[in-house]
């Protein structure tokens, strides 16, 4: 940059000089021309003057020693006259005749014509004069010539030398020359004193400006021809480079330790580092206020999964829920084709090798690192989040190609600090599921108890009456149950009804609902079951694991159980769901009545005989 400002101020410098000389010189041709034509004028009026005295005096045979007097005047190169007709015809005979066409023409009109011839070393002026008839007082042309006033009596031609203009011209030309190159000269001399000094320190600045821009800090060495208040200002920049850069390292490495962040590129910039930090934490901390507000596990499932797609652009991952203490899985989010390891995991969750190892589990070459992963083409990454003790969060994302997996290798971090949070609030929406569901559960048994009943059943009649379904109704009691409490103890008692819970959850679907009603009464919700026969056929079959179930009491003894159980079928008895729980209710009195360990249905001659008894 340098360079190019000296050469253009050189260029600028000569442009100018040789604008002034052409200038200059133009208006000294201009002033000559003129000077020319005016020396020219005023030697025609002395021509004029003399020719009229010769004239007056008798004396024109000394015309000729007069005008070549006046030819050897200085810068004189000819001088001639030329009569025109109208003289030559008054005096009757014939002398001084024009010369050439300029001549001619200056006599017809009576106008001055010059014109000028210019050669490298040599310029002249032709000027031609007319000389016309006038009549003022002390000149009376008319007195002696016969012609109008006005009328061209004859021209004066005069061939004046102008080369000293020149001369003048071209000394004038070296004197700019010298002073172009002297200025010159002065201007490097005096550049590379003062001036380049300050280029070096601009181009030092931009080179580390341009440096710091990447990360690379370093201190400028100014030119000692500086002056010192320049020289004080490039300290203070040093000064502030470094504090500068220090403050850069503690935020960078401060900002790494809370987020693990570490990049895999050699040259580190930590100014573009901690830009992306700082805009990770960012989106990250507007993530985590996002999702304390939401009121569903699946609500911020969902969230976690927009930003796996929208902020980490990937493209094939599964959320799974494993519990290890219960030995359960729940895939509770899948997006793409990632979930090769589901057979594994959904028959033996505990087998998951990132939940055991609490570990990254990561395609790895020459040799699987873990064996349930059953695609052999694609590659997998699997994170491990603690949910809490026994429950875990696993991750499992796949890459198509290994490329695609080194670059989620150096995601990873950023997405763990968004699984970091989502834990803590996803392990108290659990825990509050786990509260309210304890208030639905009954201790003893861990089934439903009276108020999920409450609760469950206004969600769930408005959709059997949609899908224009059935209920089936089973009240079951055990029979005899006080006896067990008094003959062998309420410990025992309490494993009859274990015994029973675990029947009955194990003989009926997943979508029937099963009650503790209160003490020994159970309730058996048969939601969508087609027919009063299917709904019998599981009262049997319940009747049956019961009477054939064998219970150990202690020291080896077995102990036998039976169940009465009445049937009520929604909407067909009633289309209100108390109702049938009461008719219910009532065919198991009837089956009581009746000798127990029996199934019966109600019937509405059944009503008048409860009543009574």
């Amino acid at each position: 940059m340098s360079r190019n400002i000296i050469l253009n101020s050189v260029l600028m410098v000569i442009a100018l000089s040789i604008s002034i000389t052409a200038l200059s010189l133009y208006n000294l041709r201009s002033a000559g021309i003129k000077s020319a034509i005016h020396n020219a004028v005023s030697i025609s009026e002395a021509v004029k003057s003399g020719l009229t005295s010769h004239m007056v005096n008798g004396n024109m045979n000394q015309v000729g020693t007069f005008i070549q007097s006046i030819s050897n005047m200085k810068n004189v190169n000819k001088l001639w006259i030329s009569r025109s007709d109208h003289v030559n015809e008054q005096f009757g005979h014939i002398r001084d005749l024009p010369k050439d066409d300029i001549d001619k023409k200056v006599l017809n009109s009576g106008v001055m014509y010059y014109e000028l011839d210019e050669s490298v070393t040599h310029t002249s002026v032709r000027v031609t004069i007319p000389y016309n008839a006038i009549a003022e007082k002390g000149i009376d042309c008319l007195q002696c010539h016969n012609v109008k006033q006005g009328t061209t009596l004859g021209a004066v031609s005069l061939v004046l030398d102008i080369s000293t203009i020149k001369e003048i011209g071209i000394e004038s030309i070296y004197i700019v020359s010298v002073f172009i190159l002297l200025t010159i000269i002065f201007f490097l001399i005096y550049n590379k004193k003062y001036i380049m000094p300050y280029f070096r320190l601009y181009e030092l600045f931009k080179i580390n400006i341009s440096n710091a821009t990447q990360g690379i800090f370093d201190k400028i060495d100014a030119p000692k021809e500086l002056s010192n208040d320049i020289i004080h200002i490039t300290n203070d920049y040093n000064n502030l480079l470094e504090v500068f850069k220090d403050t850069t390292s503690d935020i960078d490495k401060k900002l790494q330790v809370y987020t693990g962040f570490k990049t895999s590129n050699l040259q580190r910039n930590p100014l573009t580092e901690s830009k992306e930090i700082i805009d990770n934490l960012s989106n990250l901390f507007e993530y985590k206020k996002q999702i304390e507000f939401d009121s569903t596990l699946d609500e911020i499932y969902c969230r976690l999964k927009q930003v796996m797609i929208n902020r980490f652009d990937l493209e094939n991952f599964t959320f799974v829920e494993i519990d290890v203490a219960k030995h359960k899985m729940r895939k509770v989010i899948e997006y793409g084709d990632s979930f090769y390891c589901e057979k594994t995991m959904t028959s033996s969750p505990e087998l998951c090798r990132c939940a055991r190892t609490k570990h990254d589990v990561v395609s790895i070459d020459f040799h699987n690192s873990c064996q349930y992963y059953t695609n052999t083409e694609k590659f997998y990454y699997c994170i491990n989040i603690d949910i809490s003790k026994s429950h875990y969060l696993i991750i499992h994302i796949t890459c198509d190609t290994k490329e695609k997996l080194e670059k989620l290798k150096e995601k990873v971090t950023f997405i763990k600090s968004y699984l970091t949070e989502t834990a803590p609030v996803i392990e108290v929406k659990l825990l509050m599921a786990a509260l309210k569901e304890s208030a639905f559960k009954d201790g003893l048994t861990g089934l439903y108890n009276r108020k999920f009943l409450e609760e469950h059943s206004k969600k769930l009649l408005p959709q059997i009456k949609r899908e224009n379904g059935n209920i089936g109704i089973l009240m079951l009691d055990m029979d005899h149950f006080k006896a067990v409490n008094d003959e062998y103890g309420h410990d025992i008692g309490d494993t009859v009804l274990k015994e029973l819970a675990h029947i009955l959850e194990d003989t009926v679907r997943e979508s029937d609902i099963v009650v503790r009603y209160g003490g020994e009464e159970f309730i058996v919700l048969l939601v969508n079951i087609k027919s009063e026969e299917d709904a019998l056929n599981v009262a049997q079959k319940i009747a049956q694991r019961v009477r054939e179930n064998e219970i150990d009491v202690y020291a080896g003894n077995k102990l036998k159980k039976t169940v009465s159980i009445g049937l009520s079928m929604y909407p067909q008895d009633s289309t209100k769901l108390d109702t049938v729980i009461k008719n219910a209710d009532i065919a198991l009195y009837e089956a009581k009545n009746s000798g127990r360990d029996k199934v019966i249905r109600f019937k509405e001659e059944q009503v008048s005989s409860v009543d009574l008894f």
